[in-house]
């Protein structure tokens, strides 16, 4: 036992000392009382027979009650947030303590008038009633009286909850009951008409999500807090878009599951983040599915350290694997994962290797010594612009590193390979793109040609707060006091979440039969713009006025919009309604490997025309239509300086 759960049971100690000493002092005085009002207050009425038998029964009254108290965790309970649950526990204990007081009144030979026995009962249970609830009672009036202090000193916080349901009131119950909180709820939203113009734990509740606005400037709001904590994405992304404009400070309360378990607290709530406004649900995996796929097995993970191969590590690291190879050529990524791992998973019996994917003896040798199961290959050069000025190291680490790894896996006898790709790999229109369709094409070959493996790709948009995507530039950027910079005002992209990528590839493991190219429907794209907007408002700061947006224009291999499936490819459903597999057509093997020895060579001898090699290969790069796009869009803009 640590010194916090130490002293959080010497506090139930005391806390539980004192109410029993309450109930001791509770029961002796509601049957004296009792007595006392059967001869109408006149203590010398009172016959001596009934006095001895008073105190005779009061010792094992006394044990009994606090006895069963005790089993009925009364003595457990919160003080400050004595509900009607406590009262329901009160009354059970009640109705138990009938038959023993009967039991032990025939067994002591006990002979008192009958409504001694009820009045002494029922005073007693009041008793014990109002001492509990005495203590809310007391504490709301402090706490109110706290509230116009600070609303006087003009330090109070005013608060509108949206949502009237269950977390809404856990939630106001805590803001109201918190000592470090100066809040005040002012007001309550629900979209049930019904419940407009009722009360919940006190508070209003003035009207639907379209009221919001109104209602945050009628009672004065300063912070809003999101409580569906069930709310579809759809529901989400509208009523917070709302929110949005009425520059409030926006937080939510955390998933379904933490209020299940009674977590919904006000040092749980968060601000609300971009991935709350995409608009979807997340998305669903079947955990079952994806132990199976991992559980006792050997697993190794290129590009361990990143931001992708990390969460793989994570969420493999949970599904007890019998080995977990993490193999990555930057060794802080790997340190940090590493360190994180052991704390984690004590038991796991974990191998952190550096080393590079460009090496074939480096990657082969590790695949002989540790003869994995499942590979998961993730280190990769994603960073658009920069691969654009170094397209040789583009295809050097990715396809050339690919092909190394894929090659040295089914020599290993790897049962399943899974390659990590990109979006930006259909029609690509640059480099990076170009490069990871070269990686789905080697991956392609490699399954018709090494039947004992499975080698499968998946496929996702732009992942949200992974190292280089634009939400940690934003944040920097908003944090920096601007501007926020936007490439161009019309520039679209599908988004998910690192954990959502990454269950994802581990589900597409389960389902790989080989050649497949795992696709996830994403939903509908997110402006860029409208994001970098969002997350200034989530910011607390008005676009265009507190922080600026400014259009810098495309960058180097950049496109407005991205596609997730080539026209070419078919589609094809999984169990999981949001994971589809595309079909690529066929190609020349042959043909292919004499390519890729030539993208080899040629990059090795630092090529000055990779991009024209790459089309030769990849007839859907269209390197050359964005640069004469770009080109059109800088005499566009001389044309309006002039």
């Amino acid at each position: 036992m640590n010194e916090a759960e130490k002293k959080q049971n010497q506090l139930w100690l005391h806390r539980a000392a004192i109410l029993g000493l309450f109930d001791i002092i509770g029961i002796g005085m509601s049957y004296f009382f009792a007595l006392l009002l059967r001869f109408d207050f006149l203590y010398s009425k009172i016959p001596v027979e009934y006095l001895k038998g008073y105190l005779r029964s009061m010792p094992w009254m006394i044990l009994i009650t606090v006895t069963v108290f005790y089993i009925f965790k009364l003595y457990h309970s919160i003080w400050r947030l004595i509900s009607l649950a406590e009262f329901r526990k009160i009354l059970e204990a009640y109705l138990v303590l009938i038959p023993i007081y009967l039991v032990m009144g025939f067994l002591t030979h006990l002979s008192m008038p009958l409504s001694y026995y009820f009045m002494g009962y029922l005073l007693s249970f009041c008793f014990t009633v109002g001492i509990r609830f005495s203590y809310r009672l007391l504490r709301s009036w402090v706490n109110r009286g706290k509230e116009m202090e600070h609303a006087k000193e003009g330090k109070e916080e005013r608060v509108m909850i949206v949502g009237a349901g269950a977390a809404g009131q856990v939630l106001i119950k805590e803001l109201h009951n918190s000592p470090k909180v100066r809040s005040r709820v002012c007001c309550a939203i629900d979209d049930n008409p019904y419940k407009k113009g009722k009360f919940l734990e006190g508070v209003p509740i003035v009207g639907n999500r379209y009221d919001i606005p109104e209602m945050a400037e009628k009672y004065g709001i300063s912070r809003i807090i999101f409580a569906i904590p069930a709310a579809s994405g759809k529901n989400r992304k509208e009523i917070l878009i709302i929110c949005k404009g009425t520059d409030c400070h926006l937080q939510t309360v955390p998933a379904v599951y933490q209020l299940v378990n009674g977590e919904v607290k006000v040092s749980r709530l968060r601000d609300v983040e971009i991935s709350d406004l995409l608009g979807r649900e997340q998305i669903k995996v079947n955990n079952e599915e994806i132990f199976a796929a991992i559980q006792g097995k050997v697993i190794l993970v290129t590009g361990g350290g990143g931001s992708i191969g990390s969460e793989l590590c994570r969420q493999i690291a949970h599904a007890e694997p019998k080995q977990l190879i993490i193999f990555d050529i930057y060794e802080n990524n790997a340190y940090e994962i590493q360190q994180e791992l052991k704390r984690k998973y004590p038991e796991l019996d974990l191998i952190v290797l550096i080393g590079s994917v460009r090496n074939r003896n480096r990657i082969t040798s590790v695949m002989e010594k540790y003869r994995p199961h499942t590979v998961f290959h993730a280190a990769a050069h994603k960073h658009v612009p920069l691969m654009e000025d170094s397209p040789n190291e583009a295809i050097k680490n990715n396809v050339m590193g690919t092909y190394k790894t894929a090659t040295a896996a089914a020599a290993a006898g790897v049962k399943k390979f899974v390659l990590i790709s990109t979006d930006k790999a259909v029609n690509p229109t640059n480099i990076m793109g170009a490069s990871k369709r070269l990686c789905e094409m080697v991956v392609q070959m490699m399954n018709r040609q090494c039947p004992g493996t499975d080698f499968v790709a998946v496929r996702f948009g732009n992942v949200l707060g992974s190292n280089g995507s634009v939400i940690p530039l934003f944040k920097k950027q908003i944090a920096e006091g601007g501007p926020v910079t936007v490439t161009d005002k019309n520039i679209i992209r599908y988004f998910m979440t690192i954990p959502e990528a990454v269950s994802l590839v581990l589900q597409a493991s389960y389902y790989a039969k080989g050649g497949e190219i795992f696709v996830l429907d994403m939903g509908e794209p997110v402006r860029i713009d409208d994001m970098a907007r969002n997350l200034i408002r989530l910011s607390g700061y008005t676009p265009d006025v507190d922080i600026m947006v400014e259009y810098t224009g495309l960058r180097p291999g950049e496109k407005l919009y991205e596609e997730l499936l080539m026209d070419e490819e078919g589609l094809q459903n999984t169990e999981n309604e949001l994971i589809h597999i595309g079909k690529p057509i066929q190609m020349d093997d042959e043909w292919f490997k004499d390519k890729l020895k030539e993208l080899d060579k040629a990059s090795r001898q630092e090529t000055d025309r990779m991009k024209e090699i790459v089309a030769e290969i990849v007839p859907t790069y269209h390197f050359k239509r964005l640069e004469a796009y770009q080109e059109a869009l800088k005499e566009c803009a001389v044309g309006e300086g002039k």
